[in-house]
């Protein structure tokens, strides 16, 4: 049962899904929330794998119009919440000031020119990637697709539980408080488990998903160090812009994948 409302407090808070029961906050609950983020992506990843492939094979559109529609719905299935905090660390890092002036920033809720610029960068380049990966698209790239978000949100759920706190208040700090350090414990099983049925499924494909598994480790190694240089530790904000940037990089690893290894 706490599982079960665990994995709908993180539809309620991550997610333009309508979870329209008020939900317990309780640190069990919060705890089980943490331990799902990896199922959450996975259902995000299905989803936009699933929709891809009924486009591809069950409509008219043209390889632009298909890739438009996934690139939207990446957006729309999370409301935009990560993209709002791409934006303002964006405003916030491209400041250049101290620590504490940044986090200022960040709580602003104006949107500087910065964040603005950053945020074109970062859907107009996951468009291209799309656009790319779906004019060559196969039953692999189905998977790594779904790969992507559940990749993500276990960098997100790793920074929540073992970067530092920049302040003692928001989004960040309600999660970290609650969820405990012994929260990340069933990534790595979540992990083997989704490995094995890649190779059940397409055992060509193993290989592919190591590689995106090697990139997403090295934005949680490399991001957890940053984070506590550029802005003290995390907010709610950096988590966003973390999970966001971490997306970009796998969305990356997909396209130079069908280019160098699926060719």
């Amino acid at each position: 049962m706490k599982f079960i409302v665990g994995f709908l407090i993180n539809l309620q808070f991550f997610t333009a899904i309508p979870v329209r029961t008020a939900l317990p906050l309780d640190a069990a609950y919060i705890k089980k929330a943490v331990q799902t983020f990896p199922l959450l992506g996975l259902l995000q990843g299905s989803v936009y794998a699933g929709v891809l492939y009924l486009m591809l094979n069950g409509t008219p559109f043209s390889q632009l119009a298909i890739a438009f529609l996934l690139w939207l719905l990446t957006i729309l299935l999370t409301g935009g919440l990560h993209l709002d905090g791409w934006m303002d660390a964006s405003d916030a890092f491209f400041s250049y000031r101290d620590i504490e002036r940044r986090l200022e920033i960040m709580k602003d809720p104006r949107t500087g020119a910065f964040g603005v610029l950053s945020v074109i960068v970062l859907l107009s380049s996951r468009l291209v990637f799309i656009f790319e990966i779906t004019g060559n698209a196969s039953f692999a790239s189905y998977l790594m697709i779904a790969a992507i978000p559940f990749l993500s949100r276990q960098v997100m759920g790793y920074l929540l539980i073992r970067a530092g706190l920049a302040k003692q208040e928001g989004l960040a700090s309600f999660f970290q408080k609650k969820a405990g350090s012994t929260s990340l414990i069933g990534y790595l099983v979540y992990t083997m488990f989704f490995c094995a049925a890649v190779y059940f499924l397409a055992d060509d494909v193993l290989p592919s998903i190591v590689i995106m598994l090697a990139a997403a480790l090295f934005m949680a190694v490399s991001l957890k160090k940053k984070i506590v240089d550029w802005f003290g530790g995390i907010t709610g904000d950096v988590i966003g812009a973390s999970v966001e940037g971490t997306e970009l990089v796998l969305w990356m690893m997909v396209w130079l994948l069908h280019y160098f290894v699926m060719a």
